[in-house]
C-alpha cells in the first residue's frame, strides 16, 4: 500500500487491509489475531476483527499529518 492509501484509511480498518499494509498474508493475519499476536492491537467486534488505523500507521512509522 502507498503512503497516501494508508493515510486515507478510516479510523478503523479490516484485518485483511491491515495485514496487507504490514506484508502479512490473510491466513497468517487471522491466526495471529486469534492468538493475540498480531503486531498491532486488534479489536474483536462479534465475528469481525478491526484494527485502529492510528496504531497501524504508528507500527509502520508513518505520522499522520506529516508530509514527505
Amino acid at each position: 500500500m502507498t503512503r497516501s492509501q494508508l493515510l486515507a484509511l478510516p479510523a478503523t480498518t479490516d484485518l485483511v487491509t491491515a495485514a496487507k499494509a504490514l506484508g502479512i498474508g490473510r491466513t497468517t493475519a487471522y491466526q495471529l489475531a486469534r492468538t493475540g499476536e498480531f503486531p498491532v492491537p486488534v479489536l474483536r467486534l462479534g465475528t469481525r476483527y478491526r484494527v485502529v488505523s492510528s496504531g497501524l500507521l504508528a507500527a509502520l512509522g508513518i505520522e499522520h499529518g506529516v508530509h514527505g
